[in-house]
């Protein structure tokens, strides 16, 4: 992956300054650093006592140091953002200039959502028709892969996930086959590429 396809992350190090590494209270993100906000508004929405139970009503500062506290902690798609600090906000039009003002700053990208899913999605023998579906759930753009999903050889991920589940043999029963087909699809991937991986016979390029 380019660097071009992979725009600036945080900056850990100022946030770890910003919040705290030293408070034996500091929460870990997702990427091993340290991250501590002012205030935690999750604990006080979701405390026991249940006259506590109210939107913390984040606005101006406090409500853009908690959307960098909450990105440090794993990458969020826009839509998902917006979602997550609006449980929190005073205000759901500030919440969305925030997180349109932190879009352009490449602090949240959906295109780094949409590029980590499609690998990891690969990784999990995931065919293209499921990476398209959970980028939907996202409210992801599929077009920012679009490149990455044409160029990738979907046939043959079909077929080494089909040779772990039922080996090299070429199925020649009609019931095993449909069987395999099935597994497949289930599986996200397109009948073209399933028709070619089931069909595919040991050391075939």
């Amino acid at each position: 992956m380019s660097e071009a396809k992979f725009p600036k992350l945080l900056d850990y190090e100022a946030l770890k300054q910003q919040f705290g590494e030293d408070d034996p209270q500091t929460k870990t993100s997702a990427f091993s650093t340290p991250v501590k906000a002012e205030f935690d508004p999750e604990e006080r929405l979701f405390s026991d006592n249940k006259e506590e139970k109210k939107r913390p009503g984040l606005t101006g500062t406090r409500l853009r140091s908690y959307a960098f506290a909450v990105l440090t902690r794993k990458e969020y798609a826009k839509a998902e953002l917006i979602e997550k600090l609006a449980l929190y906000a005073d205000d759901r039009d500030e919440v969305i200039t925030l997180v349109d003002e932190l879009s352009r700053e490449n602090y949240q990208s959906d295109q780094r959502v949409a590029e980590m899913m499609l690998s990891s999605q690969k990784r999990k023998g995931k065919g293209p028709n499921q990476i398209k579906m959970k980028l939907k759930n996202k409210k992801v753009d599929t077009a920012l892969i679009a490149d990455e999903l044409k160029e990738t050889d979907w046939a043959q991920q079909a077929y080494e996930l089909k040779v772990k589940k039922y080996g090299v043999d070429v199925a020649k029963e009609p019931k095993l086959k449909a069987k395999q087909i099935r597994f497949l699809m289930y599986r996200g991937f397109e009948m073209d590429a399933i028709i070619k991986a089931i069909n595919r016979k040991p050391n075939e390029d």
